[in-house]
Parts: structure tokens; sequence; C-alpha cells
């Protein structure tokens, strides 16, 4: 039997130039790459309610808000991700907007479906807490009007605050009460919404 051949590994560089080529969009992990699939419509329905709240709010503030064709460069773990929406308020993220990717976001919001799920509960949110500015990680449902939001606090544990339809978020600092429902504007639910609640969230 011939012995199987190891994949050769791409460094970031080759990775860079190989991806600007393709159709496809691809993460990059460690000198690996995995293609990324397409979404049904209910993922990008909600992850374009989250943007567009966020760009309306913080209009005006140092704060971007970028979707899910621009990278995101996680250095501390020789990986390029890309989030379904994520902010940064960092200056050092609008140096130029011919950079490849944003470094230092204080939110990323990720859209879950059945592949992707553990992904972005496991191994990719391993990746993005090695971002060292990141404070907020928001997983979406899209099967029920429900989230998870993450927020790293001053000890540097990530507490988790599970929400439903009828909660409001308050991002600390950041912007005005955000109403969980708003994320699911135009997406079908059997579910029927309560009252909304305002629970404000600790700072980070």
């Amino acid at each position: 039997m011939n012995a199987l051949q190891p994949r050769p590994r791409l460094s970031p560089a080759d990775y860079l130039a190989w991806e600007a080529t393709q159709s496809v969009r691809h993460e990059f992990v460690d000198g690996e790459v995995y293609a990324m699939t397409g979404a049904r419509l209910a993922h990008n329905v909600i992850a374009l309610n989250a943007a567009a709240f966020l760009r309306t709010q913080l209009r005006g503030t140092p704060c971007r808000v970028y979707m899910s064709d621009v990278k995101l460069q996680v250095e501390a773990a020789d990986a390029w991700l890309y989030p379904d929406v994520m902010v940064s308020c960092e200056a050092r993220d609008r140096v130029s907007d011919r950079e490849l990717a944003v470094r230092w976001p204080w939110l990323v919001v990720e859209v879950l479906s059945d592949s992707s799920a553990g992904y972005d509960r496991g191994a990719k949110f391993a990746l993005y807490r090695r971002v060292p500015t990141l404070t907020h990680y928001l997983l979406v449902e899209q099967e029920q009007p429900r989230a998870d939001l993450y927020v790293r606090n001053a000890e540097g544990l990530w507490v988790l605050h599970p929400l439903a339809a009828a909660d409001v978020m308050r991002l600390p600092e950041r912007g005005p009460e955000w109403p969980v429902a708003a994320l699911f504007d135009d997406v079908d639910f059997d579910t029927a919404d309560a009252a909304p609640t305002s629970r404000p969230l600790p700072p980070p």
C-alpha cells in the first residue's frame, strides 16, 4: 500500500494570495484551509438585522460594523476567520480601508446552523477568545428566537447570558438597549413573543 502523502500547509501569505482568486470564502487556521458553506435565508436575514441595528446605533461613534465578507485576523492563533458580524472601535482597525482584516473587535456575532453550531460554540469560540479586545460574543439561533451572549468579565472569565426573544440586551457603554426580538425581524417562528423585559448586562 502506498502511504498517504500529507497535504502541504499554507503560510498566511500563501493563503491570502490564493483566496483572493477564489469564488468561495475560506477560513484559515494554523496552515489549514476550510471552505465556508452557503447559508439559509434566515441566517442572512438575522445577520443583516444585527448589522443594521448596530450600524444605526453606533453611527457617529468611533465604532465600525463589519459583515461576513470581512476577515478577522486572530494573530495569537495564526487564524483568519469570517464572523457573520463584528464591531471594532479601535483606531488601529481604521488606519487604512485597504487592510485585509480586522484585528481588534470588541463584539462578534455568529448565527448558528446545524452544521456550524458545534464549531461556533467550541473550536471557533476558543479562537475568538484569543482576541485581546473581544469582550462580547453573541450566538444567535435561527430555528427559534433565542440567543446566547457571552461576556468577558473583569477577571477574564466568560459569563453566559441565555436570552429569549422577550429580553433586551444592553451592551455596556456601547449603545442603547438592544431588543433580542429585533434580531428576528422578518423571520417567521411559531413561538409568540412575550412583552420585552430589560436585562442589563454586567460590564466586561
